[in-house]
């Protein structure tokens, strides 16, 4: 087998030209970049999961391209571990290394927190999406958290109106936080799980089902009273400076969903 040999000529880089067109592009990068990373957690320290990665900068009206494999190469410099201070030196290695102004760093991943069920106190490992998410522009930095998290809801109207029972569904809570702080992410999964009917497990025994079926019964929501509880929380934490909450009751009843979504920016 013959190997290929190595090549001493200059090559041509193409991003480097310039072009005429003279429009700038907002963001330009890649996406779905899988790589394993630590992240921090609030009672092992860490755990190990698999990220999704995006990874974008501005490029100026009259750059053709940007260098599409130094995003990787950031990210495969080391042992990637994710944290408040580890989304900031990304991004500013982003701007220096692609000459760019302005970076966003997205970092979508499992992440795990073991629960013991109500009353057998069985334990199981609980999975949320999370997304922490980070942007440099104009100098100002930025940090986000996002969790979408099950929970159980119970119709009020349904057990109001019924001579027994009353219809519930599995609800997603989709909590995205602009942080002036470090907040935990368990602490924001515990806002949304405090905020529902009921909170959902990983194992349930017979006696942990009657108490959560008995739990949410007693406990009926709307999807608006689920994001107005969520907000109230929120609200009073001054660590977190701007929020979206959103719930989808994916409906037991209907072929469809109900929606309820709060925006707010406390500095406004």
């Amino acid at each position: 087998m013959t190997l290929p040999r190595m090549t001493t000529e200059i090559l041509p880089d193409i991003q480097k030209m310039g072009d005429s067109r003279g429009i700038a592009i907002n963001k330009v990068g890649i996406k779905n970049f899988r790589l394993p990373v630590y992240v921090q957690d609030r009672l092992n320290k860490g755990q190990h999961t698999i990220a999704d990665c995006s990874m974008y900068v501005n490029l100026p009206c009259d750059f053709k391209g940007t260098h599409m494999s130094r995003f990787a190469e950031i990210l495969h410099a080391e042992e990637f571990a994710v944290t408040l201070h580890s989304v900031k030196d990304t991004l500013l290695k982003m701007t220096q290394l692609l000459d760019a102004r302005d970076a966003y760093l997205e970092l979508a991943f499992c992440y795990f927190i073991k629960k013991n069920a109500p009353v057998s106190g069985i334990a199981s490992m609980m999975d949320y999406k999370v997304t922490l998410m980070g942007e440099l522009v104009d100098g100002k930095y930025a940090i986000f958290i996002k969790a979408v998290v099950p929970i159980t809801s119970l119709c009020p109207c349904s057990k109001e109106i019924s001579q027994y029972g009353a219809h519930n569904q599995r609800s997603y809570v989709t909590v995205t936080v602009e942080l002036k702080k470090f907040v935990w992410i368990e602490e924001i999964i515990r806002i949304i799980e405090d905020s529902g009917s009921c909170e959902v497990y990983g194992i349930l025994k017979r006696p942990d089902e009657k108490y959560v079926t008995e739990k949410a019964y007693d406990n009926p929501k709307f999807v608006e009273d689920i994001v107005r509880d969520i907000a109230v929380r929120l609200n009073q934490d001054d660590r977190i400076v701007a929020y979206v909450v959103k719930s989808e009751n994916v409906e037991s009843i209907h072929n469809h969903s109900a929606i309820a979504v709060i925006t707010r920016d406390k500095r406004q």
